[in-house]
């Protein structure tokens, strides 16, 4: 009790100190753009992944800002970056406004000016100038005398077209004299608009040529985390850790509506050691978070997920590569906790996703089918999908169609944007060696699981094995500040050996508040089991018939657009499904920054 008394005063210094320094720089980043009159995004997040709801549809952008790539980050190409936004967003406005008759219609150019009367009488004869939507010239600035000859320089391209078509005749001389006075008048203005246009011409021309490419965006997120574990034995068996995950997602789309993923990933985010009364360590997967799915250990670069969404007429079709989860292609009907990237929803596994999710993965594809009758209010759908966890391999009892796959099919109802619904059912083949039920697509030969204790995960090594899973998730959402999710999960694992045969069950409930505080915050308090599986014989025999529950609430701050501060807690119950084990604590603080 000591100890962890000694490393909850520790950590909290740390905790306090980390979110203060970092609040504190983020808050003032985002006070500068916002001097700077830089536009927030304008697509809401998360991931990374494709969002699915329970309609069809592919989210094709995350709640990040999404930048094209450029070869040469230099001080020269952001400057003409900057200018080109800002013309672009004032061409934007312009063009969206209707042409006007008369410039009487700008309010604060005052008919008592001579350029004025002339500018009147121009335009009522040639239509030459777009105006603002609220009748003015933006004010009596300085600007308002490089509106007016935007305006007149429109004049004088109408002009001379007239001229060049040989319709001359329509220019009357009072007409010309009119032009050339407003010419010397605004000769200035004049000189230094069309200088500024030959110049954004040719610098725009420059960064077209030098981009990285006109097919492909960059998406990238950043996670530090400040995490611990407490609970006398486990306590005493880790220290406070400071672990990292990047992801930089390069989203290339061919067509406009489909969507390539190629991701790189590297990470050392590991989990936490827990270690019974006994002083044995507990072989469990209770408590992992997201931000350690994917870790490579000592941040050394991989392509984790190799995927593509495409539209083929009105199915959303998948293909993976690797690295391919069910919860790319289906809806998990867990908003505000599964974010589908690990950085900006629950902290643990289990909160973000129902486990049936967790069976199986790696390369495949999958299909979402809308059903006859939907309407835009009431939108059923089925989705199927097939993944093989070492399909790549073409050694015996392994392959795309040999080795160990999860065949997965769901039935999808949403009513309006307030509640959906979804039946899911998984058939997973574990040939002998697979090691885990939970094992995100691992395979053979693989010690990887996700989520749950060791009597819902693990496989008998000498034999294979088949799973029958079936599961319900729905969402319902009464207003926009309130959100209310959950999932149930019953697991049928049936060995091909004496004695192999077992049942698992998992269910959570979980209540989001989002936007409390501020805008884009998210308050979340998750609880429930996970996979457990009880009156297991065997190896098991004896260790543990509890059911382990999960308690977990964490905040969600959003310092800015691409800055996010996660404080959290989980706490376990009867680790290992043994309740003589003390119940472990975890907390964290999760920062993350998008791009």
């Amino acid at each position: 009790m000591s100890h962890l008394l000694w490393k909850t005063l520790v950590l909290s210094p740390v905790v306090l100190g980390v979110t203060v320094l970092v609040s504190a720089r983020a808050m003032a980043a985002e006070v500068a753009s916002y001097s700077e009159n830089i536009k927030p995004k304008a697509v809401a997040q998360t991931e990374a992944r494709i969002a699915a709801n329970a309609s069809i549809f592919i989210q094709t952008e995350q709640p990040k800002v999404n930048q094209q790539l450029v070869a040469q980050k230099t001080d020269e190409n952001n400057k003409v970056l900057e200018e080109v936004n800002r013309y672009t967003n004032e061409a934007k406005n312009q063009n969206s406004l209707s042409q006007v008759t008369s410039v009487s219609q700008f309010s604060d150019v005052q008919p008592t000016d001579w350029a004025f009367q002339a500018l009147q009488s121009l335009v009522e004869r040639y239509g030459c100038i777009a105006g603002y939507p609220n009748s003015t010239y933006r004010g009596n600035r300085a600007l308002t005398r490089y509106e007016f000859a935007a305006g007149l320089n429109a004049c004088l391209d109408r002009v001379n077209e007239l001229i060049a078509t040989a319709t001359a005749d329509l220019v009357t001389k009072q007409d010309l004299a009119t032009l050339q006075r407003l010419q010397e008048e605004f000769s200035a203005e004049l000189a230094t608009l069309r200088g500024r246009v030959d110049s954004l011409e040719a610098r725009t021309a420059e960064l077209e040529a030098n981009q990285f490419s006109t097919t492909t965006k960059l998406v990238g997120e950043v996670i530090f985390a400040v995490s611990d574990i407490f609970g006398n034995n486990t306590g005493d068996a880790n220290n406070t850790v400071f672990s990292d995950r990047v992801r930089l997602d390069l989203q290339t789309s061919f067509t406009g509506k489909d969507l390539l993923h190629t991701r790189l990933a590297a990470g050392n985010a590991l989990s936490f050691t827990q270690v019974g009364n006994d002083g044995v360590g507990i072989n469990t997967s209770e408590g992992i978070q997201t931000f350690q799915l994917g870790s490579t250990g000592n941040n050394g670069v991989i392509i984790d997920w190799l995927a593509y969404y495409v539209p083929i007429g009105p199915v959303q079709v998948y293909f993976a590569g690797t690295g391919g989860i069910h919860s790319d292609y289906v809806p998990t009907n867990n908003p505000y906790f599964e974010d589908f990237d690990g950085g900006n929803g629950a902290l643990s596994t289990f909160a973000s996703e129902s486990p049936i999710y967790r069976i199986g993965g790696g390369a495949g594809a999958a299909l979402t089918l809308p059903l006859g009758g939907g309407s835009s209010f009431f939108k059923p759908s089925l989705t199927i999908g097939y993944l093989a966890s070492n399909a790549a391999n073409s050694v015996a009892n392994q392959g795309l169609l040999d080795g160990n796959y999860a065949a997965l099919g769901q039935l999808n109802f949403s009513v309006g944007d307030r509640f959906s619904i979804g039946a899911t059912y998984v058939h997973g083949y574990h040939g002998a060696g697979s090691g885990n039920l939970f094992d995100l697509g691992g395979g053979l030969g693989s010690t990887i699981r996700v989520v749950g204790t060791s009597q819902a995960n693990t496989l008998n090594a000498l034999n294979a094995s088949s799973s029958n899973s079936y599961g319900i998730s729905a969402a319902f959402k009464p207003s926009d500040k309130l959100s209310v999710s959950g999932f149930i999960s019953y697991h049928d694992v049936t060995g091909f050996g004496a004695g192999d045969d077992y049942e698992a069950w998992s269910y959570g409930l979980g209540v989001a508040l989002p936007d409390l505080g501020k805008k884009g915050n998210v308050l979340g308090i998750f609880a429930g089991a996970e996979p457990y599986a009880r009156n297991r014989g065997g190896v098991f025999a004896g260790t543990g018939n509890d059911i382990p529950y999960h308690f977990e609430g964490f905040y969600k701050y959003r310092v800015s657009d691409n800055v996010s501060i996660t404080p959290g807690v989980i706490w376990l119950t009867s680790p290992g499904q043994n309740s003589n084990n003390d119940d472990a604590i975890i907390g964290t603080l999760r920062t993350t920054f998008t791009f």
